[in-house]
């Protein structure tokens, strides 16, 4: 397994894994079972697989979130090597933003609701690194979870909205046994809060209807920020003390 520190750094190995299809996973760090679901699908799918870990301060919009991410460079770098990744992306944030974000992508519709109706400025910033590595990386196949529905969303229109030329894969949720979907953020429970936790998907699965469930998970002490169905899907974020969940179901499935 390489590991690029830089951008040139991986210009110069880019060309020997250039032989095949290269898939690409963008990441925070902090992997979980989720994240190396998403390598498993890069690897059996493309030639050679390459993997990204940058904390992007961007897409945090408060400054104690950015401050409480998980970092755990040597045991992600460690769980990528049993992988079988080919590389290792890790680049500076100076690197990232030589602009300081002076630029950025933005859009005007979607982003502006559910998850970004709560977190200004979020997709902005995830929507900005992530045409960033997508240009710096230049895979056949970027690899985004379906547990972050929404960006999953964006990132696709964005790809088609710039004639970006990679596939934007979504791969299925990965849940702990008691439901609860694998999360970074997940590591910030305290024990009574991880015993709540996997009430998020049963209440998602089992009311009736939005309204429903809202009520229902604020009954059982979650701070809400919303649940809707929306394109087939129902979704919701909402927090337990500090930290902040989010998950869907399926209600339908979405018309052709």
């Amino acid at each position: 397994m390489k590991l690029c520190r830089s951008i040139g750094d991986w210009r110069t190995l880019q060309g020997p894994l250039s032989g095949g299809t290269l898939g690409f996973v963008p990441t925070m760090g902090a992997l979980h079972a989720g994240h190396l679901s998403l390598v498993r699908r890069s690897r059996q799918e493309n030639a050679a697989t390459v993997v990204s870990i940058f904390v992007n301060p961007t897409q945090f919009d408060r400054a104690d979130d950015l401050d409480r991410y998980p970092r755990q460079a040597e045991k992600d770098l460690a769980l990528l090597r049993q992988a079988d990744v080919d590389a290792v992306f890790l680049p500076a944030g100076e690197e990232i933003y030589p602009d300081a974000y002076l630029y950025r992508v933005s859009e005007s519709d979607l982003s502006l609701k559910l998850c970004g109706a709560h977190r200004p400025g979020h997709f902005d910033g995830m929507l900005t690194v992530v045409m960033k590595l997508l240009n710096i990386v230049r895979p056949g196949r970027a690899y985004f979870g379906e547990k972050d529905y929404q960006q999953l969303l964006l990132v696709r229109g964005m790809a088609r909205a710039f004639f970006i030329d990679t596939e934007i894969v979504g791969c299925p949720i990965v849940r702990e046994p008691d439901g609860l979907a694998l999360s970074s953020r997940n590591q910030n429970l305290d024990p009574a809060q991880r015993r709540l936790a996997p009430s998020l998907h049963h209440v998602l699965q089992e009311s009736m209807d939005a309204d429903a469930a809202r009520v229902r998970l604020q009954q059982l002490g979650f701070d809400v920020d919303y649940v809707e169905d929306f394109n087939g899907r129902r979704l919701a974020a909402a927090r337990l003390g500090a930290t902040r969940l989010i998950d869907n179901v399926v209600i339908q499935e979405p018309s052709s």
